[in-house]
């Protein structure tokens, strides 16, 4: 059986489309057919396959304001992907407080700024799809990642509970939840030429397994998941969270 994944006429927003995961997931929105938003603090010059649209996530003043004018243009809203996020690292008594803020204000509090204004669209319709990016690093505790660890389970927590709520209008809420994936956030953490087999092969003093699967994730993998959750071949799932990192957390 061939699954088409068709999103001609479909409007989709996806927050974090200027690179990394984000990018890749407007991409395939568009190349899907998709009347495709993007949203992000900044977009690297020009050349973009889809609608660009400055936003900082974090600022629930301007989210509204972006809403707003988005929805005046076209009222209907079928798939939103909570796609932004932000990695601040150091152990936990001796991390910056601004830095704990700024990831739960970006990889949670997005996302709920967002919330504010879609779900009273998605409720009016009785129809569309929601799927956030979290991180497998809500599943399981890493050494000095306490605030982006912490975050991304909000972040799970506040999509279950979305879910619940919009599941009576037939709304779908899931989240996918990467691993080590090739992005411009993962390579900001390599250090050195054998990073990468590093981060396959773990880090047993850091109490990180390794990747089962021998490899690291590539963006368009993370993407495929996103997309199969936003579409109807997946109209009975939802409050789901797909882990999607080779096996690194072992079915945690």
């Amino acid at each position: 059986m061939t699954i088409s994944l068709d999103f001609s006429g479909k409007r989709v927003w996806i927050t974090g489309a200027g690179q990394g995961i984000g990018y890749r997931t407007a991409l395939e929105f568009a190349e899907a057919g998709a009347d495709v938003v993007g949203l992000d603090r900044r977009f690297a010059g020009d050349g973009y396959p889809f609608r660009t649209q400055l936003l900082d996530i974090a600022d629930a003043s301007e989210v509204g304001r972006v809403c707003q004018s988005l929805l005046e243009e076209n009222p209907r809203l079928d798939v939103l992907v909570n796609g932004a996020g932000i990695l601040r690292m150091g152990a936990t008594d001796s991390l910056d407080l601004r830095d704990w803020q700024d990831c739960m204000a970006i990889n949670a509090g997005g996302a709920f700024n967002l919330f504010r204004h879609t779900l009273p669209v998605f409720r009016r319709q009785r129809a569309g799809a929601i799927v956030s990016i979290a991180s497998n690093a809500a599943h399981v505790p890493r050494v000095d990642m306490s605030a982006y660890c912490a975050s991304k389970a909000a972040l799970k927590s506040l999509c279950m509970t979305v879910g619940l709520e919009m599941a009576p209008f037939g709304v779908r809420c899931n989240l996918v939840s990467p691993g080590s994936t090739d992005t411009p956030m993962q390579r900001g953490m390599w250090q050195s030429a054998g990073a990468e087999q590093q981060t396959i092969a773990g880090f047993p003093d850091r109490f990180k397994l390794g990747i089962p699967l021998g490899k690291i994730a590539r963006p368009q993998e993370i993407a495929a998941a996103v997309l199969f959750l936003a579409s109807e071949h997946a109209g009975h799932i939802t409050m789901q969270d797909i882990v999607i990192d080779g096996g690194a957390t072992l079915a945690a």
